[in-house]
């Protein structure tokens, strides 16, 4: 069992690869599923280094695509520990692409993935502790407590609504569907 404190610092990755053809969609742009695959490695070992233990996707919780990635551009993914429970870990990551050639930077993705730290017969093991050595430490782990708070209200809130309500079907008739039960 691990009881010991780590650094965000101690926990920060760098991954970089550049764009190829091959990683398109059909509109040329750089697909979006293959940035969620580089997302994933780059969460698994950032997660992994600072627990010290293999570690598990539990949860993608945001993925904000913001900007399209071009094929020729340099993608570099910047990720750390942003929070940590028993077990699990809300990793941060920051995407950038580089126009090779003019050097223009642009900030394409953030994303967030819940990781849990596993021992080596599959169960949850515990992770280090977190130390918050500068205040954009302290906002990130604030942010994430406040992105946990609201799932948990979420969840309750799925819990107890009542979708077959009248007052509920009702109200759908200011959206664009048409409520049509059999």
């Amino acid at each position: 069992m691990n009881t010991s404190f780590k650094t965000v610092a101690s926990s920060k990755i760098t991954i970089s690869e550049l764009m190829l053809p091959s990683h398109t969609n059909f509109s040329g742009k750089i697909h979006g599923g293959y940035i969620l695959s580089l997302l994933d490695q780059i969460a698994f070992a950032c997660a992994s280094k600072f627990s010290g233990n293999y570690c598990v996707t539990a949860s993608v919780d945001t993925v904000n695509f913001l900007k399209p990635i071009e094929v020729g551009e340099l993608v570099t993914m910047k990720a750390c520990v942003n929070y940590v429970g028993k077990s699990s870990m809300i990793i941060g990551i920051r995407v950038e692409a580089e126009n090779i050639q003019t050097g223009a930077v642009k900030h394409c993705n953030s994303s967030y993935f819940t990781m849990v730290s596993k021992d080596k017969d599959g169960k949850n093991e515990k992770v280090p502790g977190l130390i918050l050595a500068s205040l954009e430490d302290v906002r990130r782990f604030c942010n994430c407590l406040k992105q946990i708070s609201l799932k948990k209200e979420q969840d309750r809130h799925e819990d107890d609504f009542n979708y077959s309500s009248i007052e509920t079907l009702a109200s759908l008739e200011k959206y664009n569907v048409l409520v049509d039960l059999k």
